[in-house]
C-alpha cells in the first residue's frame, strides 16, 4: 500500500508550519518528505491548501463506558460512582464491552485519534474491538483487590501475547491505591518489571480520596505508588488532579499524567493543582469515559483545559504552541513511536481541511485547530498507513454499529443496576 500526498502544509509537533511539502507513505511508514517527490503511488492525494499533522493520542480512557453514556448525569463524584456507575458496571456483559468500545473507537477515529491508552475489564473484547476498528490500543487490565489473582494472571498472558504487535500493547492496570492494597500494588509493580512491562493507574483524582489516604496510611497516593516502586518503570497516571509539590518530586522520568478536564468540571471535582503543575509534569490529555466526559473528542479536553487555565489567571502558560505540544505529548506516553512527521515514522496522520465556515478566515492554522475546529475539519485519518477516514467519512459500517449499540443499551436498561464489588 502506498500513498503520495502532494503539496500539503506540515503542522509539526512543536507547532511550526512547513509549507508546500510532498509526503510519501508506504508499508505503514513515512518513506519520504520533500518538494516535488518523484515517487509513484497507488493513491495520490492533492493536499493543496490543507494541513498534515501527526494524529492525536489519548492517554486515559475507559472506552467500553460509551455504552453507559448519559446514564449518570447531574450528580457529584461519589454518587456518580457508588449509586450509578459501579452498579451498572456490575451488570455489563462481554458484548456490552465490545460494542461500547467499538462506539468509542469510531468516535475517536472520527476526531483524529489513532492511539488510545485504555483501562478496563473484559480486555479480550476490547482488543477485538480495537482490531475491528483498526485503532492502536495501549490496554491496561483493570485490577482490584477482589479480582487480583485472576487479573494479574490474564495481564501476564496478554503482555506476552501482544509484546511485538504493532497495533496492540498490554500493560498492568492496578486501579488505584484506594481500591487496591499497597501489598498488591507492590506485587503488580514487581511483575511488570519482570515482564518488561509498565503500569497505568488512577492517582490523586479527588481531594476526598487524598484526605482518606492520609488518614488511612499517613501518605499520599503518589507516596504509596513511589514506595511500591511504581515510578521506576513507565507509568501512566490518570488524573493527578491533586498532586502536591512533594508528590511531584517522586515522579519518574517515564511518568506521564493524563488529565480530562471535562470530567473534572462536570463532576465538580475542583481546581486541584493541575494548573500550577502543568509545566512541571509530563502532561498529556485523556478522555476518561463516555459516562463522565460524554465525548471521545480529545481536542475538547485540551480546549477546556486551556480555557479553564486562562480563567484561573494563567493565560501566559497556555499558548497555542504549548497546548499543541501537550496534545502531542501523549504519543510519548505509549509505545508505538507515533507522533512524528519524519522519515521512518509510523504513518499515523491527519489531513485537516480548515477551509470551512467554522475555521475561516485562516489567520493562524493552529488557532483554528485548537479553538475552532471539530471532526468535520478532519478530512482524512491514517493509522499505520491505512486510511480509516476519507473525504470526511469514516470507512466502517456505522449502521451496524448503531443498531448493536441500541440493542445493547436497551438490554442494559432492562437488566438494571446490580451490586457493586467496590466503593469510591
Amino acid at each position: 500500500m502506498s500513498t503520495l500526498i502532494k503539496n500539503i502544509n506540515l503542522l509539526v509537533p512543536d507547532g511550526r508550519i512547513v509549507s508546500g511539502q510532498d509526503v510519501f507513505l508506504q508499508n505503514g511508514v513515512i518513506m519520504d518528505i520533500g518538494v516535488n517527490l518523484p515517487q509513484h503511488a497507488r493513491e495520490t492525494i492533492d493536499g493543496t491548501g490543507k494541513f498534515l499533522s501527526p494524529s492525536l493520542p489519548v492517554t486515559h480512557a475507559h472506552s467500553p463506558m460509551h455504552i453507559l453514556r448519559g446514564l449518570a448525569e447531574d450528580v457529584g463524584i461519589e454518587d456518580w460512582f457508588n449509586k450509578e456507575i459501579f452498579p451498572f458496571e456490575s451488570k455489563l456483559t462481554p458484548e456490552d464491552v465490545y460494542w461500547g468500545s467499538r462506539l468509542c473507537f469510531a468516535e475517536l477515529l472520527e476526531n483524529g485519534v489513532t492511539a488510545v491508552a485504555d483501562h478496563y475489564f473484559f480486555c479480550e473484547e476490547i482488543i477485538a474491538a480495537a482490531r475491528d476498528a483498526g485503532i492502536r490500543l495501549d490496554l491496561a487490565v483493570c485490577t482490584f483487590d477482589f479480582n487480583f489473582e485472576e487479573m494479574v494472571s490474564l495481564t501476564k498472558q496478554l503482555v506476552a501475547q501482544y509484546r511485538d504487535d504493532p497495533l496492540i500493547r498490554v500493560r498492568y492496570g492496578p486501579h488505584s491505591t484506594y481500591l487496591l492494597s499497597p501489598d498488591h500494588l507492590k506485587q503488580i509493580v514487581e511483575m511488570a518489571k519482570a515482564d518488561g512491562s509498565s503500569i497505568h493507574l488512577h492517582c490523586s483524582e479527588s481531594k476526598a480520596e487524598e484526605d482518606n489516604s492520609q488518614a488511612k496510611y499517613g501518605k499520599s497516593h503518589a507516596q504509596i505508588i513511589q514506595q511500591a516502586g511504581g515510578f521506576t518503570l513507565p507509568c501512566l497516571l490518570a488524573h493527578g488532579l491533586y498532586l502536591s509539590e512533594y508528590d511531584l518530586k517522586l515522579l519518574g522520568k517515564d511518568t506521564w499524567v493524563s488529565s480530562a478536564m471535562k470530567t473534572y468540571m462536570k463532576l465538580g471535582m475542583g481546581e486541584g493543582t493541575i494548573f500550577i503543575n502543568h509545566d512541571k509534569i509530563h502532561h498529556s490529555f485523556g478522555i476518561d469515559g463516555g459516562a463522565s466526559s460524554n465525548t471521545a473528542n480529545v481536542l475538547e479536553q485540551a480546549r477546556l483545559f486551556a480555557l479553564a487555565g486562562k480563567w484561573h489567571n494563567k493565560a501566559a502558560q497556555f499558548t497555542l504552541a504549548d497546548l499543541w505540544k501537550t496534545l502531542q505529548n501523549g504519543h510519548q506516553a505509549m509505545f508505538f513511536n507515533t507522533g512524528k512527521l519524519e522519515k521512518g515514522a509510523p504513518a499515523d496522520l491527519i489531513i485537516w481541511d480548515l477551509n470551512q465556515a467554522n475555521t475561516l478566515p485562516l489567520y493562524h492554522p493552529l488557532a483554528a485547530i485548537l479553538y475552532s475546529s471539530d471532526s468535520r475539519n478532519i478530512e482524512t485519518v491514517f493509522v499505520n498507513g491505512k486510511i480509516l477516514k476519507k473525504d470526511g467519512i469514516l470507512l466502517q459500517d456505522t449502521a451496524e454499529l448503531q443498531a448493536q449499540v441500541l440493542s445493547r443499551s436497551n438490554a442494559l436498561l432492562k437488566r438494571g443496576k446490580g451490586e457493586a464489588n467496590v466503593t469510591f
